[in-house]
């Protein structure tokens, strides 16, 4: 079984998009970091806030690239070069337009469905052979409102299926990161 070495949270810097759906993926990273403490920190030469925690017995580095979204990959590359870190050790959460709200799914490989952040990341990393975690967000029913939506805050009762869902995620964790990823796609992928 291949162990998770690095977690990676999507979303852009600053106040203006901290609380907009694209920025779910650091929402993830927030709240991990609050149940298996772990100081992040701004590292220039990683492009973002870096830590490290321990989740179960394995030793974990958490990154929220200071990038923009589509330009993610600068970050997760410079990272997994440092520490030597294979695409199949990395998971990626980051929001999913394709899934309603308070859905998870969970995979590894596979195209980016538009998303820019994961775009960059296969590109840069040469590979698309890394595990996502995707958030659903919903999609707002109109190809040409896609930008605007999700760069929107979520209306509160999206919100709520949203941080829940972080929460269920959040509680499978340590089955994701040794590995087990078959046992907690049963458990994620269950509908509420």
């Amino acid at each position: 079984m291949t162990a998770i070495k690095l977690i990676v949270g999507l979303g852009n810097i600053g106040m203006e998009y901290a609380a907009t759906r694209h920025n779910a993926g650091f929402w993830f990273i927030d709240e991990l970091s609050s149940r298996y403490p772990c100081n992040l920190h701004e590292e220039k030469k990683f492009f973002g806030d870096v830590g490290r925690t321990t989740i179960g017995k394995q030793e974990i580095r958490l990154l929220k690239p200071n990038t923009f979204m589509n330009r993610s990959g600068l970050a997760v590359v410079a990272v997994a070069n440092f520490y030597r870190i294979a695409p199949e050790e990395i998971l990626v959460i980051h929001d999913e337009l394709d899934i309603p709200c308070g859905t998870l799914k969970l995979k590894q490989g596979g195209g980016n469905g538009g998303h820019n952040g994961l775009k960059d990341i296969q590109a840069r990393l040469g590979s698309a052979n890394f595990w996502r975690l995707r958030i659903g967000i919903s999609h707002p029913g109109d190809k040409n409102q896609v930008v605007s939506y999700v760069l929107k805050k979520p209306t509160a009762d999206e919100q709520q299926l949203i941080d829940n869902s972080i929460l269920r995620a959040i509680d499978e964790i340590e089955t994701i990161v040794q590995g087990d990823f078959a046992a907690a796609m049963c458990e994620l992928h269950k509908k509420i």
